[in-house]
C-alpha cells in the first residue's frame, strides 16, 4: 500500500494544480486527501448538487472536506433537464457523467487547473460503467485506476490515511436503484433516498431500496436478512415506506449485491 501511496502522490506532483470531482464517497475523497496533502491550495474539491445527491451526504461531503483541508465548492448540475438521462436507458451514467465534466472541465480551464481528477478506482473499470467513458472523452483522469488501486485498496489506504470514513458503505447515485427504461423523477429519487436513510437509522449502513414503480424492494447483507426480520417493526416499517409513496414493499431474498440491476445487460 505505502508503494502505491507513493505513486499517487507522485502523480499529483507531476499535475502541480488539480480539480477533484468530488461526492464525498470513500474514493474521491481518498483523492482529494492525496491531493490537499500534496498540492495544497492547489487542489480544489467540487461537489455537484442534484436531485440524485441527497442532502445527508452533502454534508457528509462537506464535513470530509472539511476535516481533509482542501478548498471546497458546489456547483449544480442539470441531468434532470436531459431526457437522454430521465429516461433511464442501459447508458444513462454517459449522460449524468457527460453532464458533470461539461460543467467542471469549462471551470477547472477558467480557474487555471490543468486536470480534472475523479475517483474511479481498478475494480470500477470491470463494471459496465458508460459514466467512464463519458469522463474520459472530457480529459478527466482518474488517479486511482491509473495507479491501479482496487476498492479494498482505497479502504486500506484510507485507514492508513486514519480518515474515519475508511468504511463507509459505497452510496452510488440514487438513480442507480431504479430499472433500466422506468422513467426517473425527482419525487422518485426523494422517495428511495428517504426510505434508505429510515433503514440507515434503524442501524443498517450497507443496503439498497431498490424502486420499480410503486415497489420497494429491500436489500441487505445475506448475512442480516434473518436479524432484520426478527427484529424491526415491519407494520412500521411497511406504514413508513407507504408515507413516502410506496404502495409495495418487499425483501429481497437474494441479498444485497452492488451492481444487481445490471445483472439484465448480460
Amino acid at each position: 500500500m505505502s508503494e502505491k501511496l507513493a505513486k499517487l502522490s507522485s502523480l499529483f506532483q507531476e499535475m502541480e494544480q488539480a480539480l477533484i470531482a468530488y461526492s464525498g464517497g470513500v474514493d474521491s475523497t481518498l483523492v482529494a486527501k492525496i491531493a490537499y496533502d500534496v498540492l495544497g491550495d492547489r487542489a480544489l474539491a467540487i461537489t455537484a448538487v442534484s436531485p440524485s445527491l441527497l442532502p445527508e451526504e452533502l454534508v457528509d461531503a462537506q464535513t470530509q472536506a472539511t476535516q481533509i483541508g482542501i478548498k471546497h465548492e458546489l456547483v449544480e448540475t442539470r441531468e434532470m433537464e436531459n431526457p437522454d438521462y430521465t429516461s433511464n436507458p442501459i447508458n444513462r451514467c454517459y449522460f449524468c457523467k457527460s453532464e458533470l465534466h461539461d460543467t467542471l472541465k469549462p471551470l477547472a480551464l477558467k480557474r487555471g487547473y490543468p486536470y480534472v481528477v475523479d475517483g474511479v478506482n481498478a475494480d470500477d473499470l470491470q463494471d459496465y460503467r458508460p459514466g467512464i467513458q463519458a469522463a474520459k472523452e472530457r480529459g478527466a483522469r482518474s488517479p486511482l485506476a491509473e495507479i491501479g488501486v482496487s476498492k479494498a485498496e482505497v479502504r486500506e489506504i484510507s485507514r492508513s490515511l486514519g480518515l474515519a470514513w475508511w468504511d463507509k458503505p459505497a452510496q452510488p447515485c440514487l438513480s442507480s436503484r431504479f430499472p433500466y427504461g422506468e422513467a426517473i423523477t425527482v419525487h422518485k429519487l426523494q422517495r428511495v433516498g428517504r426510505a434508505e436513510i429510515y433503514l440507515r437509522q434503524l442501524g443498517y449502513s450497507n443496503l439498497r431500496v431498490r424502486s420499480q414503480e410503486d415497489t420497494a424492494k429491500i436489500e441487505l447483507p445475506a448475512t442480516e436478512i434473518t436479524q432484520f426480520v426478527q427484529q424491526v417493526n415491519l407494520p412500521e416499517l411497511v406504514k413508513t415506506f407507504q408515507e413516502l409513496g410506496f404502495v409495495y414493499v418487499t425483501l429481497d431474498l437474494e441479498g444485497y449485491r452492488s451492481g444487481k440491476l445490471n445483472q439484465v445487460l448480460q
